[in-house]
């Protein structure tokens, strides 16, 4: 019986190693298992996650394989068809979607039309080009004229032009006149026909909006012409508002026979500013303020009554003229009991407001560099050699923006 006890024994001890190694077996196979339905679950997910990505990119080929539509604006609806000026300013008569919501086909609606059969596809949410819509528009700018020394006919006269209508327009209609539509300001860089302009608007609390004439020259056809409309349009719907187009001879210089389709495109472009002009009352509450330094250029239609009715000419400030700007200018700067304005200004014949500015700025420069309290006679001294010296240098003799 002991012998078969111990038998028992060693075949118990035997097998005991085996069933361990298969509990292992067992157990590295569930992981691998385990281990293999997390990947699969992954690759799975990964797999729908390609499905959407081609999906779409195939949606983004099919939109690029399209045709493009063709930008316009609804003038006027007839039974169902509507009457729109496209992007370059050609008028079609075209068919609508008839998908398309009835309410939203109104007179000034931006709509796409079909490349090919000019039909209305869809409306477009109302936007204005980048160019028109990061102009320098201010509901209400802070220059006001007592910033402005030295010009005081000019104050008035754009007042009379520009003001007087906006504030009072009842009185123009009960003494039965048309206000003016707009102002032109001449005179040579840097005399403060920006900083004129943008008092104008502070006065009669006017949205400013401002933009340099070449920006309207564009080289694709039709474009310059279209961001002159969106222009108006956009100072309509922010009126009261002041256009202000600084350096206009570059898109309204005298029409030449030209060739070049540059040239051409400009005086597109100076047609759209004279139909735009033609197209609104006067009495609206919009008003034109264009700026040059050269007016023998510009074309003799912009200078016809009802467009620029008024000429106001800003020429270099004279003696009396710079001791009120440079009164101004330093109005808040510490200065020194030895500096004497007025032979400052006796010494700056011929300054614009402009390099008046950047010689009291130079001046303030060389106080501060020297760990000065005050500005004294010596600085603006040292400062109008520096400035004398610039004016020779038309690279270095640029102050337009200090003073406009």
């Amino acid at each position: 019986m002991a012998s078969d006890s111990s038998v028992d024994d060693r075949g118990t001890k035997s097998s005991n190693p085996s069933i361990i190694e298969l509990r292992a077996v067992v157990n590295d196979l569930t992981r691998n298992s385990q281990e293999l339905l997390t990947e699969k679950l992954f690759l799975e997910n990964e797999v729908n996650q390609l499905k959407k990505r081609v999906s779409r990119l195939d949606d983004e080929i099919r939109v690029l394989k399209e045709p493009p539509f063709i930008v316009g604006f609804i003038q006027d609806i007839v039974e169902n068809e509507a009457i729109v000026r496209s992007s370059n300013g050609t008028i079609f008569q075209v068919s609508i979607n008839p998908r398309i919501d009835r309410e939203l086909l109104r007179p000034g609606a931006r709509v796409s039309l079909n490349q090919d059969t000019l039909a209305i596809i869809e409306v477009l949410s109302d936007g204005w080009d980048p160019l028109v819509s990061t102009s320098e528009i201010v509901a209400k700018p802070k220059t006001t004229f007592s910033d402005i020394g030295g010009m005081e006919e000019e104050i008035l006269s754009i007042r009379q032009a520009i003001e007087l209508p906006l504030n009072k327009p009842e009185a123009f209609e009960q003494m039965g006149l048309t206000p003016p539509k707009g102002v032109l300001l001449t005179g040579p860089p840097g005399t403060g026909k920006t900083m004129l302009a943008k008092a104008i608007a502070n006065s009669t609390s006017a949205t400013f909006l401002g933009l340099v004439g070449s920006e309207l020259a564009q080289k694709y056809i039709g474009e310059g012409g279209r961001l002159v409309r969106e222009l108006f349009d956009l100072a309509k719907e922010k009126a009261p508002a002041i256009i202000f187009i600084d350096e206009i001879d570059s898109i309204g210089s005298k029409r030449l026979d030209s060739s070049t389709s540059g040239d051409r495109e400009v005086q597109r472009t100076l047609m759209q500013l004279l139909s735009e002009m033609d197209g609104f009352e006067s009495t609206q509450n919009v008003k034109i303020i264009a700026a040059t330094n050269r007016p023998e250029l510009l074309d003799k239609a912009l200078l016809r009554p009802g467009r620029f009715d008024r000429i106001i000419e800003i020429g270099l400030p004279d003696s009396s003229a710079r001791n009120k700007i440079l009164k101004i200018l330093t109005q808040n700067m510490p200065l020194n009991k030895s500096v004497n304005l007025k032979q400052i200004a006796n010494k700056t014949d011929g300054f614009s407001g402009a390099e008046l500015k950047a010689l009291v700025m130079e001046a303030g420069m060389k106080a501060i560099s020297e760990g000065q309290e005050s500005v004294t006679e010596s600085d603006f001294s040292l400062a109008l050699s520096t400035i004398e010296e610039n004016r020779k240098d038309p690279l270095r003799n640029n102050h337009e923006g200090l003073y406009g």
